[in-house]
């Protein structure tokens, strides 16, 4: 079901509230509960920011999404990087994985145990409990941890919107093709002084067939619960705890070589404000958590199980926090200051039995190999950040940021023939400068300019560093790890222009917003083929040839994102985005992989009072700008009609229906994934559903 408005909104933080806090002593809601910063981008007046991007109402409006990553799916400029129902990664302006600072509730993270990323963050919260999405568009804010190429803020439902009292909501949902079905319970107990809520939802999809009618291996189940706590302490102090859980069975991955058999995910968080001070520091945010992630994955519904079976058992914890003053030096200037840390640590093996030689005979006795996955690794991360907001006339905004980042890393547990490819092994230490500066201009009454600058700056993740021959990429290539690559640099420039404008006789609004980037990327880590290095695993297998990470000197990413909303004759609006990415490996010659089409969208809205419809149309160009050495294919483009009804039958009951691919068409984004070890499919890319049915029921009481 659509999203009724996709705000065309904002840019490197909620700049808007110096506007305001430069007019105005007060910081609290009118009602006693305290508002955390989970809110990192704003989007309430003609003081938005213009690079950064809000969704909101995603539930009421999204039928079944399969996780949290499918709420991205009609984002503009976003892409999925898709390896099955499941296994789904967000990418923005072809930024991707770490590049991209994903987070919930402006810090909480938690990171995949998963060498080929079967368990992203997007599967570790019901998308039920998402509220809105946060898009800062690139390194033009030091306030919430090292940024690459943007933070994507994931804010969780709260109670601040709520009254005093119970609240709650259920909602279930059906599609059928797959024959999948999804339901939730929320509920909430609200008082002045205390607030707890407490959620539960469900998934169960099959496998589903594409337009030709083919059967794709897709299906999985999901439980997912989480608990929350929230004292106010008084007007302007509160304390909140977050437990939340997840866990995924039997999950069929098309894309990738294995099967997740479990997937279990805890995580607990903390979060303090003080408000309402009156000296120089005016107010206090703090936030600690703590993620533990425990991976089973096997080969067990794999034809390389006849030859030989293979079991992984894995985990990670990502552990972290934050302290940040809010200070006010003079009306028109606001400080902001803190530290934070960021601390991933990963461990566990792969246990393979050979049962067969190379000729397929039975062995007189299968032999047992343990391999190790992550190699007792560890990725630290500690920040020091000062970002300051200044407003140098009524109409101009300026922003300017510093971070300092210490990255500390080691690989404890090495096997064998890494430590002979690396005979200096041990404790690293990376010392990372970021910065950030814009200025915004409220050019009219109706429309403002913006001009950034952001240096952003990524340390090599635990992939990159520490993998040893295992097939972690696009490609069936083995990778090795590289654990001396430098981090690598984005100066990134961006314009941007939004605004709206309102017209007479009969067509009301008219909302509009465009920015253009150009990034400048040095020591940019990709993976290529490295002569020197032999197969370990299956060494007749092709291809033959084993890629290593390297950092790149030379490499730039442009584009930009345009976007259109009309409202018109009541109770209509027409809606239209572009968004486009081009990248380029200079010193490859080719392009940087895993790169979007120019991708277009359509939609028409009606809302009438407890009645809604929309049709959106979007049509994805032809790739044929690819990365050779990352054994990318071209793609060709294609459309999809998406319609989708909405009725709200009695108070608080809604009823959504949809007919998602009206016309039943066969296609595959570029960035799918490729069926992998699978039986009746060769390495082709994994089609995407064909025409599916979905019907969608919620009540809010």
């Amino acid at each position: 079901m659509k999203i009724t408005r996709i705000a065309l909104l904002c840019a490197i933080i909620p700049v808007s509230l110096l506007a305001q806090e430069t007019t105005t002593k007060q910081d609290t809601l009118e009602s006693k509960l305290i508002e955390l910063n989970t809110v990192i981008v704003t989007g309430e007046s003609n003081t938005d920011s213009v690079l950064t991007a809000i969704k909101n109402d995603l539930i009421k409006k999204v039928v079944q999404p399969k996780n949290v990553a499918d709420l991205f799916n009609n984002f503009n400029g976003f892409s999925l990087i898709k390896r099955g129902n499941y296994a789904i990664d967000p990418s923005f302006r072809g930024s991707q994985y770490e590049q991209l600072n994903i987070q919930f509730d402006g810090g909480t993270k938690a990171m995949h145990a998963c060498p080929n990323r079967m368990d992203p963050i997007t599967t570790h919260v019901v998308p039920e409990d998402i509220e809105r999405i946060e898009v800062i568009k690139g390194p033009y804010t030091v306030r919430y941890g090292a940024t690459f190429g943007g933070i994507v803020n994931l804010v969780t439902q709260g109670p601040e919107k709520l009254g005093n009292g119970f609240h709650g909501n259920v909602s279930s949902g059906y599609e059928t093709n797959g024959n999948s079905l999804v339901s939730s319970l929320k509920l909430h107990q609200i008082t002045n002084t205390y607030d707890i809520t407490a959620n539960v939802g469900y998934r169960d999809f099959g496998n589903y067939e594409d337009g030709d009618g083919t059967e794709i291996p897709s299906s999985f189940r999901s439980l997912d619960y989480g608990l929350r706590l929230g004292y106010n302490f008084g007007d302007n102090q509160r304390l909140q705890a977050h437990w939340r859980q997840s866990f995924g069975r039997d999950v069929l991955h098309a894309g990738l070589p294995m099967d997740t058999e479990e997937d279990n995910s805890s995580i607990l968080s903390l979060d303090y404000k003080l408000l309402g001070l009156s000296g120089f520091v005016k107010e206090v945010n703090a936030k600690a958590y703590y993620t533990y992630v425990d991976h089973i994955m096997a080969n067990t519904r794999r034809p390389s199980f006849m030859m030989t079976e293979a079991l992984s058992t894995i985990d990670a914890t990502t552990a972290g926090g934050k302290i940040e003053l809010k200070m006010k030096p003079t009306e028109k200037w606001i400080l902001y200051g803190g530290l934070d840390a960021m601390l991933i640590a990963r461990d566990g093996g792969r246990t393979r039995v050979v049962k067969r030689n190379m000729m397929g005979n039975f062995l007189p006795e299968p032999i047992v190999f343990q391999d190790k996955i992550w190699q007792d690794s560890y990725v630290n991360d500690f920040g020091l950040f000062a970002e300051n907001k200044y407003a140098i006339t009524d109409r101009t905004m300026l922003t300017a940021g510093f971070r300092y980042d210490l990255v500390v890393s080691d690989i404890q547990d090495p096997e064998a023939d890494f430590q002979e490819l690396y005979d200096n092994l041990g404790q690293r230490e990376e010392h990372n400068v970021s910065a950030t500066a814009s200025i915004k201009q409220k050019v009219s009454d109706n429309a403002i300019l913006e001009v950034a600058y952001g240096r952003g700056v990524r340390s090599g993740n635990m992939i990159e560093r520490y993998i040893n021959h295992f097939s972690v990429g696009q490609d069936p290539f083995e990778y090795v790890g590289n654990p001396n690559l430098d981090a690598e640099v984005n100066n990134q420039f961006e314009i941007g222009l939004k605004g709206h404008k309102r017209f007479e006789k009969g067509i009301d609004v008219l909302r509009y917003g465009i920015s253009g980037y150009y990034a400048i990327y040095k020591n940019y880590i990709v993976a290529v083929v490295d002569p020197t290095l032999n197969r370990k695993f299956m060494p007749s297998a092709q291809p033959q040839e084993v890629k290593r990470f390297i950092n790149i000197d030379e490499a730039y990413k442009t584009g930009f994102e345009a976007e259109a909303e009309i409202d018109f004759a009541t109770y209509f609006n027409f809606s239209t985005a572009l968004s486009y990415v081009y990248a380029k490996n200079k010193d490859l010659n080719e392009s940087l992989p895993l790169t979007p089409p120019l991708t277009t969208r359509f939609g028409l809205g009606f809302k009438k009072e407890r009645l809604w419809a929309s049709l959106n149309y979007t049509i994805t160009s032809r790739q044929d700008e690819i990365a050779i050495s990352f054994r990318e294919q071209e793609t060709a483009g294609y459309e999809v009609l998406d319609a989708r009804f909405g009725f709200e039958p009695i108070k608080d009951l809604n009823i959504g229906l949809a007919v998602l691919n009206v016309f039943d068409e066969t296609y595959n984004n570029h960035l799918n994934f490729s069926f992998v070890n699978q039986t009746d499919f060769t390495r082709v890319p994994i089609n995407d559903p064909g025409r599916n049915f979905s019907a969608f029921i919620q009540y809010a009481f």
